[in-house]
Parts: structure tokens; sequence; C-alpha cells
């Protein structure tokens, strides 16, 4: 993935959460908690872009049944 795609991924991700965050009547809790997740998920993502998260797959939550 070249660096400009990345680019163009976060800001179209950004206008979005903006968009959302703005014009959708929602409690100041609720889009702060939406912030919150879309900023873990792209740092997630960023991470795993450049290679430094490794094996994402490997991770698991919960029990296994």
């Amino acid at each position: 993935m070249d660096l400009v795609s990345l680019v163009i991924q976060l800001a179209v991700v950004g206008l979005v959460v903006w968009l959302v965050v703005t014009y959708i009547p929602m409690p100041e809790i609720f889009k702060k908690g939406i912030l919150i997740v879309c900023a873990i998920a792209i740092v997630l993502y960023l991470l795993n872009v450049f290679g430094l998260l490794g094996d994402v797959h490997s991770i698991r939550v919960g029990p296994v049944r």
C-alpha cells in the first residue's frame, strides 16, 4: 500500500467520523465514545499496515470453546 492511498483512506474515515459526530444528534458521551473507538481502530490499523502489530489473527479474546 502506498502512502497516498493511506492518506486518502485516513481522510475519508476522518470525514465520515466528523460527519457522524457533527450532524447526528446524540448525547455527548456517545460522541466521545465514537471518537475513542475510532482512534483506537485507526492506531491498530496503522500498526498493522506498517507491520508493527504482528499477527492479529492469533489474538484471542474470551474463552475458547
